[in-house]
């Protein structure tokens, strides 16, 4: 869906005319310049997306609408507002001042260290504040009052919480009330539709039974979110979920149906994943997804001028400090894999999500990793000549108890892999390296002739010794 900006509308960070994306979690609409510089941040900070050049379910769009035009950005700049801000030299940025380091600096400290936002007086107990914070959310969700519920979010009301007393979450409420933006908006911060009440029943029911039929449909939208995105990357359509159409599945034009031992094992070890850790996989393959799309978009929207730079480019997903570190560098890796490689792997989570979903079972498989953290990590090489399809593997952790489930690429370059930098490889790089390894090796065998060469010569001259001293 697209949208014709008013020319009354400013970039929230830095107040440039004509902003052309939007901070989706944020509420706010950004210009191209700091929005290079909210893409470094990554999805757990600011969700970035296109006005006009990336598709918008139209019920998200107004709800960032909303929140921008009642002045949602002063959450983040709540300090900013008080006068005395400016006799202490603390200012926002403006339009001329540089990407780097000034608007990255003010972007930073707004949104990823919150510098700004209002904070509650301290109490001893973090938790019991947070608790607080969730049950206001709980009811305030079931009026049109966007802003307050995104304080609350902001200072740490959980957009999941399960009310102890009245037996549901805060979705719930907004779906029995029919507020169709404040579902978009939790479900923004992590609500899942899919959720029970204490009596069974979840937000898509009672959104049913109100008849609040576009809520109804929007809230299953939102619970295949995941895979419907996956499905739109590969084929650019969308299930049917009016129908009962949950999943795509696309298939590659190559492939083959006698897949080798390789690609069996993989898919067996993605099979053999826990739920919980499966669905922290996707996740991340999810992310790569946003990363790739809003990389192209990027691209293709920017005029190729001075905004198009080594300091505006996001090569690999950023870390998100609340994963570890081996979680952290397995994300990041997946910028190496090339389309195709990239393409199988989405196609298996895609599979096994249906599979999962539907409750097949899956013949000869033990799910003994519960309660172990794992995710993509080390890719590993592999010789096919047949088949070109990711392999998944487990590796240790940094920690001594954790072990980390890894999606491996296919690549015959083993040695070569643990040798990178986490950024992406592209071609003129690899054919270095590999060009580098072949003259080595060259160069290792060009001196085991002369070794042996050498080696022979030797021995004539110890033969030599042995006659002299015979005589």
């Amino acid at each position: 869906m697209s949208k014709r900006l008013r020319s009354s509308e400013v970039c929230a960070d830095c107040s440039g005319p004509d902003p052309s994306w939007a901070s989706v979690n944020r509420g706010t609409f950004i210009c191209d310049e700091c929005c290079s510089v909210h893409r470094s941040l990554g999805r757990h900070i600011s969700q970035v997306r296109h006005l006009k050049h990336t598709p918008w379910p139209p019920t998200l769009l107004q709800m960032v609408e909303t929140l921008y035009n009642n002045g949602a950005n002063s959450i983040w700049e709540h300090s900013l507002l008080d006068p005395a801000s400016i006799m202490s030299g603390r200012r926002k940025a403006n339009p001329q001042d540089k990407v780097h380091p000034n608007k990255a600096e003010f972007i930073r400290a707004k949104y990823q260290m919150l510098a700004f936002v209002h904070r509650l007086p301290c109490r001893d107990d973090d938790s019991v504040t947070a608790k607080d914070l969730s049950k206001q959310l709980h009811s305030s969700v079931r009026t049109g009052n966007l802003e307050t519920c995104l304080r609350l979010l902001s200072l740490g009301a959980q957009a999941n919480f399960f009310h102890p007393e009245k037996g549901n979450t805060p979705l719930h409420v907004a779906s029995k009330a029919g507020q169709i933006l404040q579902a978009e908006l939790l479900a923004v911060y992590g609500a899942d539709p899919g959720t029970q009440d204490s009596s069974g029943k979840t937000p898509v029911d009672y959104a049913r039974q109100g008849g609040h039929h576009e809520l109804a449909e929007r809230l299953v939208e939102i619970q295949y979110e995941l895979t419907d995105r996956l499905a739109f990357y590969l084929c650019g359509r969308r299930p049917d979920h009016k129908n009962g159409q949950h999943f795509i599945i696309p298939q590659m034009a190559d492939s083959s149906l006698d897949l080798s031992e390789l690609a069996k094992a993989a898919k067996k070890k993605l099979q053999s994943l826990s739920n919980h850790l499966f669905e922290e996989l996707a996740m991340d393959v999810y992310d790569e997804v946003d990363r790739r799309e809003t990389d192209a978009v990027w691209l293709a929207t920017q005029n190729h001028s001075t905004l198009v730079t080594e300091t505006t480019v996001v090569p690999f997903l950023p870390v998100n400090p609340e994963y570890s570190s081996t979680r952290n560098q397995g994300r990041q890796k997946l910028a190496r894999f090339n389309a195709h490689e990239f393409a199988t792997l989405v196609i298996d989570i895609l599979s096994d999500a249906k599979r999962r979903q539907q409750g097949s079972p899956l013949s000869g498989s033990k799910d003994n990793v519960e309660l172990i953290l794992k995710t993509i990590s080390n890719q590993h090489s592999v010789e096919s000549q047949d088949n070109d399809q990711p392999d998944y593997d487990s590796v240790a952790s940094d920690e001594d108890t954790d072990l980390e489930a890894t999606a491996s690429k296919a690549n015959r370059q083993k040695s070569l892999d643990s040798d990178l930098s986490d950024g992406p490889v592209t071609v003129q790089e690899f054919m270095e390296v590999k060009n580098a390894l072949v003259a080595s090796e060259a160069k290792i065998q060009q001196l085991m002739k002369v070794n042996n060469n050498l080696s022979d010569e030797l021995r004539i001259m110890q033969k030599k010794l042995l006659g002299k001293d015979a005589n």
